[in-house]
């Protein structure tokens, strides 16, 4: 049985178009750094910049409206451009942007004609990048119990409180969040979800100091900080789906967040291994050629292939309007776990050179070593694995009289 797309001549014709431009608009060094600390303000800079030219073409968001800015193509050609990136070490965008990937998503689908207008192009092309803010001291599992407060005031809400583990590095220019407008409301009514300038007066970004889990462009968001509101004024034109319906947006972008928009995207880091191994000589000969290495090769690839596959499927169900209900969260917690048991494979592969970044004794520039924390890390962000068995039970309708839907998606 064949897992592998396959493209028509006209989109390999396309293929060419991408790889031609690519090659004329991707500095030869952009390549992104395994940790993302260390992206230099420089680096991300060129990334920015890229995204816009990206966006110019229509290629930074492919498949989003035209009218709002995005390419209005297909998903095949959306995969062959993920494709594309993905081969140059790449991303699309080629930077961190949940406003593109879950923000955008909620807008399209709960945002007035007006505020598609104003708000959507300036995400597809590449104008602003935004963070989302979401997780509370007090609230991360259980989303619905944040306190942060959002309260009217006129043509304004006042947002006083504070949210963590929050974005990237090098800032944003918007961020996007939930907040409590009603405080006396019933629990997940009393929620709004509102578009935020970062530029405003009474917002502090402060760096946590934590373990970083990946790089900019793709790899993970590296950084993150808490995030105060002291009085931040925010225009109520930039409230999302109606006042206090804010859960029912959210669960738009939580949606693609737990898996349920699919992905395509291969574990490159598994190709790696493999053409480390083929390359490195153990006891005189290449570690590939070791029976035990073999094995535990051949489950790592078991691994990669099957939460690749998970992804592929739900790409597609997305992408082609098909019914959807615990396939998301089924992709993701399969994800979160294999990562873990594809990190203690590596380092029964590989050893303690798996847990080393230095330059002397480092692998593959400490790409392992970073694998090895996030693994650890993964299990946690965009909805823990305690969290996805949860909505799986409740999709199929396990311990409620009615099953959760999915949530909505553009």
């Amino acid at each position: 049985m064949r897992f592998e797309v396959e493209y028509t001549p006209q989109q390999e014709s396309f293929r060419k178009e991408v790889n031609t431009w690519l090659e004329a608009h991707v500095p030869k060094d952009m390549g992104f750094p395994v940790d993302a600390k260390d992206l230099t303000s420089e680096d991300y800079q060129k990334r920015r910049k890229l995204g816009r030219d990206l966006g110019q073409k229509g290629w930074l968001w492919p498949t989003a409206p035209t009218k709002y800015g995005g390419g209005g193509l297909s998903i095949d050609h959306d995969m062959i451009l993920e494709e594309e990136m993905e081969r140059r070490g790449l991303s699309l965008p080629p930077y961190y942007d949940s406003g593109g990937t879950l923000g955008g998503a909620s807008i399209l689908v709960w945002g007035s004609e007006e505020q598609k207008e104003h708000f959507l192009p300036q995400i597809f092309r590449g104008e602003v990048r935004t963070w989302q803010l979401l997780t509370e001291p007090g609230a991360g599992s259980d989303l619905a119990g944040v306190q942060t407060k959002a309260i009217r005031d006129g043509d304004e809400y006042v947002i006083n409180g504070q949210k963590v583990f929050v974005g990237s590095n090098h800032g944003a220019e918007w961020s996007w969040m939930i907040a409590v407008t009603n405080p006396d409301g019933e629990r997940h009514r009393n929620l709004s979800w509102l578009i935020v300038p970062m530029d405003l007066p009474g917002i502090s970004v402060v760096p946590m100091d934590l373990l970083t889990t990946g790089g900019e462009g793709g790899a993970g968001t590296g950084v993150k900080n808490t995030v105060f509101f002291d009085n931040v004024r925010v225009p109520a034109f930039n409230l999302i789906g109606g006042e206090n319906n804010g859960w029912r947006v959210a669960s738009t972008h939580l949606e693609l967040e737990h898996g349920g928009g699919g992905a395509i995207r291969r574990n490159t880091l598994v190709e790696r291994l493999f053409a480390y191994c083929k390359a490195t000589e153990r006891e005189g000969q290449p570690m590939s050629k070791d029976p035990e290495v073999r094995r535990l090769l051949v489950e790592v690839f078991m691994e990669a292939e099957l939460s690749r596959l998970f992804g592929l499927r739900n790409y597609w169900l997305a992408h082609a309007r098909k019914p959807r209900s615990y396939e998301g969260s089924q992709s993701s917690y399969f994800r979160k776990e294999s990562s873990l048991r594809i990190a203690e494979r590596i380092l029964d592969i590989l050893g303690p050179y798996a847990l080393t970044n230095d330059e002397e004794r480092g692998i593959l520039n400490g790409a392992f070593e970073l694998h090895q924390r996030g693994a650890i890390v993964g299990l946690h962000p965009g909805g823990t694995t305690d969290i996805q068995r949860v909505i799986m039970a409740r999709r199929i309708g396990i311990g409620r009289s009615t099953r959760e839907e999915a949530g909505e998606l553009a």
